[in-house]
């Protein structure tokens, strides 16, 4: 017997978190019941389970690098019918996007249906690291750089320390190891340089060399094992 949300994640319905408000929500079934308590447990072997009146079945796990195009939503779907990361991807199997990043924000992006290795990525435990090139408004002094180093203050509280170079013309290179909601943008406008431009570089030491934007592909086996080792 396993937790009904983990069996979820790992036939690739979505996070494990993402789960857990599917069963909130009161959208998923065991064998004909509709279940909301989240330490429901279920036979993954035997056991009829339904998200939204449809069977879910295991399926293979899938691991993909999408180098994300200006203009889409990093998102499974879209109530307004914008674009979304999902029109780029062509696969059998149901995946979602790890993470996410703002519609006019380029780069690295990983899609999986593996729930449990995209839980563990986007924890804040884990502190994986992403790093952007951001393009901004002005030449920032040592000083500007040296704040974002030590850490800014935001109105969700202050950030961890970063990792900054200055790569000249306005460039800035950052890498962070949290994950709130457009946190570069808005420590680059806390010091005075509002984001012109931002572009993931890489994920987890993972970067989209030699995609085109709209372009993705599988990762390899040792790509995998790096996921998972950070």
């Amino acid at each position: 017997m396993e937790r009904l949300q983990r069996i979820l994640a790992s036939r690739g319905v979505a996070s494990r978190r993402a789960a857990e408000e599917l069963i909130r929500e009161g959208r998923v079934s065991v064998n004909g019941v509709v279940v909301t308590a989240l330490g429901t447990k279920a036979d993954p072997q035997r056991d009829e389970i339904r998200v939204d009146k449809r069977i879910i079945r295991p399926q293979a796990l899938r691991y993909l690098i999408l180098n994300k195009p200006s203009g889409y939503i990093t998102t499974v779907k879209d109530e307004r019918d914008r674009w979304t990361v999902m029109d780029l991807i062509n696969v059998q199997e149901r995946v979602f996007p790890v993470g996410r990043l703002d519609r006019d924000t380029t780069g690295v992006l990983i899609l999986t249906n593996d729930g449990a290795l995209a839980d563990h990525l986007m924890h804040p435990r884990h502190g994986v690291a992403k790093t952007y090139r951001a393009r901004v408004q002005g030449e920032p002094a040592e000083a500007d750089l040296d704040r974002l180093r030590a850490g800014v203050e935001l109105d969700d509280g202050p950030t961890a320390p970063a990792a900054v170079q200055y790569r000249g013309s306005s460039v800035v290179e950052i890498t962070i190891h949290e994950g709130r909601n457009r946190q570069v943008r808005r420590m680059c406008a806390a010091i005075g340089h509002p984001v012109i431009h931002l572009h993931r570089t890489a994920y987890a030491g993972l970067t989209a060399e030699r995609l085109e934007p709209g372009e993705w592909r599988e990762l390899t086996a040792a790509e995998i094992a790096e996921l998972r080792d950070a």
